[in-house]
Order: structure tokens, then C-alpha cells, then sequence
């Protein structure tokens, strides 16, 4: 494999922004699927996870396709909706932002656990990723679910030799989590400009 897996995803967050600092659609949800096959690679452990982000995904994706240039912009396909009072929907693009953002919440701090403590093995630094994200928005049966999986997470080593294909592993995780990192917050602060940052799983 040529360099990491995070390359795609790296090469695609230079195209994130507009000139005026906003976050465009398709750059932003292509950076996201490019995580996608990093997921993959923690087996079981993560398949709730990557149902999540590929779903929602799809959700923004199909709002974003009906007009491009409409809702070339993130927080267009949240405008929209906030406008029809649909936002607060379970099935909304608004709802599928917010959770797409927790996810990648939970797989950032994930990551960083990865890179600042070497010693700890993945099952930790997975449970410890989902206590400091998602944890708090899942309801009983969401985090029974979750605190089983993680118990599935694969060897540590194994992982980051397969993720890290020939390139610097360590670099290439530092270097997304502080691009993606903002951005992320960017989105919750837009939600909860229009309190819409506290809805939870049923």
C-alpha cells in the first residue's frame, strides 16, 4: 500500500474549505468516507460505527445531489430544514450531521489515544474514546451494544502495521486530527447556535 490510509482522507481535506473559511459539502462527506476502510480495519469492533457514518453519509450525500450548487455548502442542507421545521426529525440531514460529527468525534479521539499513549491496548483506547464522546448521547441499549464490541477490538500492533501501509503512521493520524479536529467543532457550534447539538438516541 502506497503510504498510509489516511492518505486519501489527507489529501482530501486541502479542498474542505471555501475561500471564505466555509465548509463545503462534498469535500467534507468524501473526507469522511475516506475513513471508512480505516474502520474496516478494526473488525467488529467498530461495525456499528462505520453503519453510522456510512448512513448518514448517504442521508447528506442524497440531499446534496438533488441540487449541488444549492447545498454547496455544509450547513445549507441544515438551513433547509430548520426553515421546513423538519430538523429536529430523526430521518433529517440535520440529525445525519450531528451524528455523523459524534462519530467522527469518537474515532478522532480514538486515533489521538493511539498516538499519546503507546502503552495502552486498543480495547482501551477505544473504550476510552467512546466515555469522552459518544457515551453520554447513547441510550441503555446503544452503549450495552457498544461496551461488548469494544471488547472485540483487534491487537493493537497487527492494526497499526496494516493501517500504516509504508508511510509514517504516526504523522499521518497527528496530521488528520488536526485538520478534522476543527472542523468538527465548527459543526457543533453551528448546531448548537440553533440548539441542535443535544439530541440523543432514543
Amino acid at each position: 500500500m502506497e503510504g498510509t490510509v489516511f492518505g486519501p482522507a489527507l489529501e482530501e481535506l486541502q479542498h474542505v474549505k471555501s475561500e471564505r473559511g466555509e465548509i463545503l459539502t462534498k469535500h467534507f462527506l468524501d473526507s469522511c468516507r475516506h475513513i471508512l476502510p480505516v474502520i474496516e480495519r478494526f473488525g467488529a469492533a467498530t461495525t456499528l460505527v462505520k453503519s453510522d457514518i456510512g448512513g448518514n453519509i448517504t442521508r447528506l450525500e442524497t440531499l446534496y445531489s438533488s441540487n449541488p450548487s444549492r447545498f454547496n455548502i455544509l450547513y445549507s442542507l441544515v438551513q433547509v430544514e430548520i426553515e421546513s421545521k423538519t430538523a429536529k426529525s430523526s430521518s433529517s440531514c440535520t440529525n445525519g450531521l450531528l451524528w455523523l460529527t459524534r462519530a467522527m468525534d469518537f474515532l478522532v479521539a480514538l486515533f489521538q489515544n493511539l498516538i499519546e499513549h503507546d502503552d495502552w491496548p486498543m480495547s482501551q483506547a477505544c473504550t476510552d474514546a467512546y466515555n469522552k464522546t459518544l457515551k453520554k448521547w447513547h441510550g441503555w441499549l446503544a452503549s450495552s451494544s457498544f461496551t461488548v464490541v469494544m471488547k472485540l477490538a483487534p491487537d493493537r500492533k497487527k492494526f497499526m502495521e496494516v493501517i500504516g501501509g509504508n508511510g509514517d503512521i504516526n504523522a499521518d493520524i497527528e496530521k488528520f486530527c488536526t485538520i478534522f479536529s476543527p472542523l468538527l467543532e465548527q459543526n457543533h457550534k453551528f448546531l448548537a447556535r440553533f440548539k441542535l447539538d443535544d439530541m440523543k438516541a432514543s
